[in-house]
C-alpha cells in the first residue's frame, strides 16, 4: 500500500477501535496497536505516539466533568509505580526498534493476547483495599507496557476493579492515571526524537475518527448483548495477538 492508503487504513482502525471501546469499555489502544502492528500500517513507535494523543484527548473529555470522583490515594500510588517504569519501557522500545524488530512485534503480540485473557477473567472485588505496595507494583508493570506500546491499561485496570471503590471512582481514576502516563510519554517522544509530521497528520485524522466511532456506537449499538460484545472483543484481540506472535517468531534469524 502507498502511504496515503496506509494512513486511511489507520484512521479506519481508530474509528473501529473507538466504536469497540464505547461498547465494551476497553480496548482502544490494544485494538489500534494490534491491527497497526499486524498489518504494518505505520511503525510501532509512531503508532504509540498517536495512541498517546488519543488517550489524552479522550481523558480531557471525561475528566472535564468527572474529575471530582478521582480516588487520589489510589492515583498517587499507581503513578508512583508507573511513571519511573514508563521511562524504562520507553528506553526498551527504542532499543528493540533499532536492534530487534521481530522481538518488538513478538512482545506486542504477547501483550495483546495476554491482556485479552486477563480482561476476560473478571476480577473479584475485595472486602478491603489492597496494600499500598500492590498499587505501586501494578502501576510499574503498566508503566513498562505504556512506555513500550502506550497501552498501560490491563494490570492497572485489574488492580482498581478489585478495590472496594465506587464504579465512577474506578473509571475516572483509571482515566486520570492513563492520561498522566501518556502526557509523560508524549513529552519523552518530543524531547528525544521529536514527533514526525506524518505522525501528527495521522493523529489529526484519528481524533475525528474516534469521535465518529464513539457517536455511532452510542446512537446505533449493534443488536448484541454486552456479554456477547465483550466475548467478541476478547476473541478478536486474542487472535490478533496470536497473529503478531506468529509473525514475530517467523522473523527470528
Amino acid at each position: 500500500m502507498n502511504p496515503d492508503t496506509l494512513t486511511l487504513a489507520f484512521w479506519a482502525t481508530a474509528l473501529i477501535a473507538a466504536w469497540m471501546q464505547s461498547l465494551t469499555g476497553f480496548a482502544l489502544g490494544l485494538v489500534l496497536m494490534g491491527v497497526t502492528g499486524l498489518f504494518g500500517l505505520m511503525p510501532i513507535p509512531q503508532a504509540a505516539i498517536v495512541t498517546s494523543i488519543l488517550v489524552v484527548v479522550n481523558a480531557a473529555m471525561i475528566l472535564g466533568r468527572g474529575w471530582r470522583d478521582i480516588d487520589r490515594p489510589a492515583l498517587a500510588l499507581t503513578l508512583a509505580g508507573s511513571m519511573p517504569a514508563m521511562l524504562a519501557g520507553y528506553a526498551l522500545l527504542h532499543w528493540l526498534a533499532g536492534q530487534a524488530l521481530w522481538a518488538l512485534q513478538l512482545l506486542l503480540g504477547l501483550l495483546i493476547a495476554g491482556s485479552a485473557l486477563q480482561l476476560a477473567a473478571r476480577p473479584r472485588a475485595r472486602a478491603e483495599r489492597s496494600a499500598p505496595w500492590s498499587f505501586v507494583a501494578t502501576g510499574a508493570v503498566g508503566g513498562v507496557m505504556g512506555g513500550l506500546f502506550a497501552t498501560a491499561g490491563p494490570p492497572i485496570i485489574w488492580q482498581l476493579y478489585r478495590q472496594p471503590m465506587a464504579m465512577a471512582a474506578v473509571r475516572v481514576t483509571l482515566v486520570a492515571a492513563f492520561a498522566a502516563n501518556q502526557i509523560l510519554r508524549l513529552g519523552l517522544a518530543a524531547a528525544t526524537d521529536g514527533i514526525p509530521a506524518a505522525t501528527l497528520v495521522a493523529a489529526l485524522g484519528a481524533v475525528p475518527a474516534v469521535l465518529i466511532g464513539t457517536t455511532v456506537a452510542r446512537r446505533w449499538p449493534p443488536p448484541l448483548s454486552p456479554g456477547a460484545l465483550r466475548r467478541l472483543a476478547f476473541g478478536l484481540l486474542f487472535l490478533s495477538g496470536l497473529s503478531l506472535i506468529v509473525a514475530g517468531l517467523s522473523r527470528i534469524g
